[in-house]
């Protein structure tokens, strides 16, 4: 099974090396078949002259650059219509996810054939270094909403950092949000839509440089409107959009 990594990059010069790098041996230590997928979300400063140097040195390494529109959203939608594996991972430019929780995501789907396999930071086995105070009582308290209205136990829908089988990211188009929106449209489409899911620890370590795009008071009202959407898709959509069955009929017997 081959793997996509799918990392939106804007203005990372200074975080990108190291991650590709780390990403890179840590796939080819454990023998994964895969490639590292970049979108360049038109950088300002060096990432392009960055990326295009590191491919020397990482083959399995390809870049594409986003003329626009930008957005964190557009640059994860750019990667995901481009990647050519059986499954996809949304994977952080700043080296806040680690790439051995990746293995263990493959693995897991691997193992359970299911469509998709999400971590989670806030369940035995996972943490969280240097996760700033107003940002950790935001997240936990957005999903916990996220959570009752929508009737799920898992506790980290926001938590970008997911895998997804091929046919899952089929199923979950089209896309709506432009921004970091997206990083709940895509579990939460797939839940509804009736697509199977694991959960698994992981970890999460603050970016040592640049500085976080996220702008949790540019969000709240995004995030609002895809929760929104999923909702009314689960209550009266009445499963138009769910996942199609791979069972082939039975054939009939003449007797």
């Amino acid at each position: 099974m081959k793997l996509s990594v799918v990392i939106p990059a804007y203005n990372e010069e200074e975080s990108i090396p190291h991650t590709l790098r780390t990403l890179y041996q840590t796939l080819a230590k454990h023998g994964i078949p895969h490639e590292i997928c970049v979108t360049n979300d038109n950088s300002k400063d060096n990432t392009a002259g960055v990326l295009e140097a590191l491919k020397a040195e990482i083959p399995t390494l390809v870049y594409y650059t986003n003329p626009g529109p930008n957005g964190f959203g557009y640059a994860v939608r750019y990667g995901l219509e481009r990647f050519s594996g059986d499954c996809v991972a949304v994977f952080m430019a700043d080296m806040s996810d680690d790439p051995e929780d990746l293995v263990k995501y493959y693995n897991k789907m691997l193992e359970t054939d299911t469509d998709a396999v999400f971590g989670s930071r806030w369940i035995k086995g996972g943490k969280v270094i240097d996760y700033p105070e107003v940002k950790k009582y935001i997240n936990r308290v957005a999903n916990l909403i996220v959570r009752v209205l929508m009737g799920i136990k898992y506790n980290d829908t926001t938590n970008a950092f997911k895998l997804y089988k091929r046919e899952t990211i089929e199923g979950v188009k089209p896309f709506l949000s432009p921004h970091f929106n997206l990083t709940i449209e895509l579990p939460l489409k797939a839940m509804v839509r009736g697509y199977t899911y694991e959960v698994v620890p992981n970890s999460w370590t603050n970016r040592k440089y640049g500085e976080s795009k996220l702008k949790i008071k540019e969000m709240g009202s995004r995030y609002f409107f895809i929760l929104m959407y999923c909702l009314i898709e689960k209550f009266f959509a009445r499963g138009d959009f769910n996942k199609k069955s791979t069972a082939k009929p039975a054939k009939a017997v003449s007797r």
